[in-house]
């Protein structure tokens, strides 16, 4: 409804939203679908072997099933993921490698950072000048677009991002 109101309210703005999983419901997810969003995100956050302690409610296939049915319907597809929580190049590697197999286009990589002493700690702070290999093996691997610096979210520039890389269905 936020997504039709905005279009008639605003003709011609572009929409992206930013889902949670649905925890499989995926006729809610349809209803996000139908109404047509420009940009669908929906953040992996991290690696597999990380997950259940990283997104204790989410599963990882379940986000790579969203994002493939998603790409499917001829939405773009946009996700994000965290480093700095204990996780492998190679690790992040196959993140890649799968959200570039759901059909996922664009991806946000960012520093994690605690935000209280509840939360999980940060195991590694990447230097500002890892992240341009983070992108270059993201689009190595299949992405249209990764952009990735410490202090990128999943929001970042999302104009701007969206505007990048192939076209929806490439």
């Amino acid at each position: 409804a936020t997504i039709r109101a905005l279009r008639e309210a605003v003709p011609g703005v572009r929409v992206e939203v930013l889902i949670p999983d649905f925890r499989g419901n995926w006729d809610a997810l349809e209803t996000v679908i139908d109404a047509a969003p420009d940009v669908l995100n929906h953040n992996t956050e991290s690696v597999p072997r990380l997950y259940r302690r990283v997104r204790p409610g989410a599963r990882y296939e379940r986000t790579l099933e969203l994002l493939r049915r998603s790409a499917a319907a001829g939405l773009r597809t946009k996700s994000g993921i965290m480093v700095g929580l204990g996780e492998e190049l190679d690790e992040v590697d196959r993140v890649f490698a799968d959200l570039a197999a759901s059909g996922c286009e664009l991806v946000t990589v960012g520093q994690y950072l605690q935000p209280s002493p509840a939360h999980l700690p940060v195991e590694r702070f990447y230097f500002p000048a890892e992240y341009p290999d983070l992108a270059r093996r993201g689009r190595a691997l299949g992405l249209a677009h990764v952009e990735a610096g410490p202090l990128v979210r999943s929001s970042f520039e999302a104009d701007r991002v969206a505007e990048s890389g192939a076209p929806a269905g490439v």
